[in-house]
């Protein structure tokens, strides 16, 4: 409910007015559970409260820690339905990677999430709830604050706008986890609409395009989406959300073993980095059970950032974290559950 449906709700139930922000403030800036953590309401209101609404939060189903630190959080969000959250240590960083869809549509060739059928698109609850709870596995375990989310877990958040941006408000709000957009970034295969409705809205967190092919007849073989989101329209979306926004974007580009990792794919690429001020993450691929794509050679991988990195792009190589429990980029998806609607990202 937002804080205006709540207000006009309390106000029924024969409340002051101001007792809507209260509440409002012990669901999304103090997270709460339950009415009966709300310790400055009365307790026969909190009796009431529970006796007329529940709030509707994710539970953690399971949770599994990799070498590296990684850790990879099942959420059960309905019956049958689970996506997955990662809490991504670094050095000098804390970041979650979350989840907007149970599932996904767009049927990615190199992604596991993509051999997954889309059950169902996230709630901007759902989403916030996946930050706060790693948001307190940082601190109780790591004792470090969030310091970046990224929307790269499972599914499309631009298939989801409205749940996604109102999420985000959420997320950002004084009344909520009062971060910054800026330490906030939205991947998205490419739909040339939706970024360009990001421009118009213009929105102050971060774009990333999966690129991962400068170059149509190859990015149409591992992106479906291509077929009607090629790379000239993209430029023109990219042109016009960078004009709104005056935001850098990044090219997420995972480096296959002789598909696209030749010299004249880095040209492919210098090209289209040209379209707009941006910068490009090289990530390394992280096989899946098909077999069908491998990781480049660790040298192409060098030389490839070399040709760009030579050509004043700005380039960052991606090593990939949590591997062993398959929680690095494109492994989303739950090898131990026979069946498809339970899905861990």
């Amino acid at each position: 409910m937002s804080k205006k449906e709540l207000k006009t709700a309390l106000e029924a139930m024969g409340q002051k007015s101001f007792r809507a922000s209260q509440v409002y403030e012990w669901l999304w800036q103090k997270n709460a559970l339950s009415f009966e953590e709300m310790t400055n309401l009365s307790k026969p209101l909190r009796d009431q409260l529970e006796n007329e609404f529940f709030i509707d939060h994710i539970s953690l189903d399971e949770q599994q820690v990799s070498a590296d630190r990684t850790i990879k959080c099942a959420f059960n969000v309905g019956v049958g339905k689970v996506v997955e959250g990662v809490l991504i240590p670094t050095d000098s960083s804390m970041t979650a990677c979350i989840s907007s869809q149970v599932g996904c549509s767009l049927a990615c060739k190199f992604c596991a999430t993509g051999k997954l059928k889309l059950l169902k698109n996230l709630s901007a609850g759902e989403i916030v709830d996946q930050v706060v709870h790693l948001m307190r596995l940082s601190e109780s375990r790591y004792d470090q604050r969030l310091s970046n989310i990224v929307y790269m877990g499972m599914g499309e958040p631009l298939l989801n706008y409205k749940n996604v941006l109102e999420s985000i408000d959420k997320i950002t709000s004084p009344e909520g986890l009062g971060m910054s957009p800026k330490r906030i970034t939205i991947s998205t295969a490419g739909l040339a609409k939706q970024i360009q409705k990001l421009g118009d809205d213009e929105v102050k967190f971060n774009l990333a395009l999966s690129l991962h092919a400068a170059n149509d007849v190859k990015r149409d073989k591992i992106m479906s989406i291509n077929e009607t989101n090629n790379l000239a329209v993209l430029a023109d979306a990219l042109r016009h959300f960078y004009r709104k926004t005056g935001t850098r974007v990044t090219y997420e580009y995972i480096v296959f073993r002789d598909f696209n990792d030749e010299l004249e794919d880095a040209h492919e690429l210098a090209a289209f980095c040209k379209i707009i001020p941006c910068k490009v993450n090289i990530i390394e691929y992280n096989p899946i059970d098909d077999g069908e794509f491998q990781q480049a050679d660790t040298a192409k991988v060098d030389r490839f950032a070399a040709y760009l990195e030579e050509r004043n792009i700005i380039v960052n190589i991606r090593r990939s974290r949590g591997k062993d429990i398959d929680a690095a980029c494109g492994q989303l998806a739950n090898k131990n559950e026979v069946v498809d609607e339970r899905v861990m990202k």
